[in-house]
């Protein structure tokens, strides 16, 4: 089609030792291998994934809908790429976005086994906060953890996310309900989107 320009935001940060940027169909292959190499690391933080999460067809179908979501406005997938942009280190995302009278969204991350006590999430999610607060007008972001998780804990205390609340079986982890802390970080000089 002449003329045709995808909607998809295009969205690329850099910090000092990663690039950050939305996901795209062409990273059917990186995810996957991500998610093959870190898959017994990740099972104890995440719901159950099934096999297809591990190969590029079954991120095929799941980019699409992704997609879908980033053109919406309702969701935004992150991945953190090395310098090179070579290999995935770990993703970001900001779902569940609401706008309106609420301007608010869920963070949810992982990083990979390898790059674990390094500082790179914090580091990424540093940069990514401030995007989807200054560009996406996110007044509230809000984050929740297992807690036993202390590590998540204690970063998202180090980026300001304050705890809200406790909540008794609140997610399907792993194959059972776990509970979680609430947090949310507010941004106080939220200002209205310009029209």
């Amino acid at each position: 089609m002449f003329g045709y320009k995808s909607a998809v935001p295009k969205v690329r940060l850099t910090t000092d030792r990663m690039v950050l940027r939305l996901v795209h169909d062409r990273d059917a292959h990186r995810l996957a291998e991500y998610y093959a190499e870190n898959r017994a690391f990740l099972k104890p933080w995440e719901p159950v994934r099934d096999e297809s999460h591990c190969y590029p067809s079954g991120w095929q179908a799941r980019l699409g809908l992704i997609s879908e979501m980033q053109k919406q406005g309702s969701a935004y997938y992150f991945i953190l790429l090395d310098p090179d942009e070579n290999r995935i280190m770990g993703v970001a995302n900001f779902s569940n976005v609401l706008r309106g009278s609420f301007h608010a969204c869920f963070l949810g991350y992982s990083l990979g086994h390898e790059w674990q006590g390094k500082g790179l999430m914090q580091e990424a999610l540093q940069s990514l906060i401030r995007y989807m607060q200054r560009q996406q007008k996110m007044h509230r972001i809000m984050a929740n953890y297992m807690p036993h998780n202390k590590r998540s804990g204690q970063l998202l205390e180090r980026l300001g996310f304050e705890r809200e609340g406790y909540a008794k079986d609140y997610l399907l982890i792993d194959g059972k309900w776990q509970d979680h802390v609430l947090t949310a970080l507010t941004w106080q000089e939220w200002t209205p989107p310009s029209r």
